[in-house]
């Protein structure tokens, strides 16, 4: 388990990273929470405190390069260091091909990927002078299959998963990790608004019959982050239900 370890979570104040959060601090981690969300950032490490867990919210918007320092170096200054950094951040702008707009595929790609770039790049730098680290990147089963109306988030998040190989070779020769988890349908807000009927229809496209939970992928996160995941790297989990093999 990452005992001791300080972890940076960006989009940690709701749903998966939220989960990665307390999963992480249930395993013994100090945590960096990070996000945009200034009030719900700060709820968040207040109820980590509240359970006796070292915490520290940060705001900041993971496509802004100084800022991605910033979180960092916000870290360091005050924990000495950072172990662990998880790039979950992300966002949608769903919608046909024919009909996508300029700016929804920029966003999403700067969000998705660049924000993971650029996080990785100012975290690594601090884990290649430590000589260890243990860096995962939420992708995604659409990254992996395709999927109609997602033109930009598949894409985003296929990127990722090359990012997340050429990280890893790149920074193995310093004990740094790089790996990916590749959620499949997880039951969220969202999807808890959807018509059961559509619920339904999703559900039959899983051989393990029920959508996911946020806590399923930060129990793989967990493990990826652990002492016992130390000599996997380049690797994408995929936690989907069988959905995609």
């Amino acid at each position: 388990m990452p005992k001791d370890k300080i972890a940076v979570i960006t989009g940690a104040s709701r749903g998966i990273g939220k989960s990665i959060a307390f999963s992480l601090a249930a395993a013994g981690a100090t945590i960096v929470a990070v996000d945009l969300d200034q009030a719900a950032t700060e709820a968040v490490v207040e109820e980590l405190k509240g359970m006796g867990v070292k915490a520290l919210a940060v705001v900041g918007n993971v496509t802004v390069a100084d800022d991605a320092d910033r979180m960092i170096s916000a870290a360091v200054e005050a924990f000495g260091r950072v172990d662990i950094l998880v790039n979950n951040a992300g966002i949608t702008r769903d919608g046909l091909l024919l009909r996508m707009k300029d700016e929804d595929w920029d966003a999403v790609l700067s969000v998705n990927l660049k924000g993971a770039f650029l996080c990785t790049r100012a975290a690594s730098k601090v884990m290649a002078k430590q000589r260890y680290g243990r860096i995962v990147n939420i992708a995604s089963v659409v990254g992996q299959m395709g999927n109609a109306g997602q033109a930009n988030y598949c894409a985003s998040k296929a990127g990722l998963i090359g990012l997340t190989k050429s990280n890893a070779r790149e920074l193995a020769k310093r004990n740094v990790t790089v790996n990916a988890v590749a959620p499949g349908f997880i039951a969220t807000a969202m999807t808890d608004a959807l018509p059961e009927k559509v619920r339904d229809e999703l559900t039959a496209q899983i051989p393990l019959e029920r959508l996911g939970t946020a806590e399923d992928i930060a129990n793989a996160v967990t493990f990826l982050t652990s002492e016992a995941s130390g000599y996997i790297t380049g690797h994408v989990l995929s936690v989907n239900g069988g959905m995609y093999m």
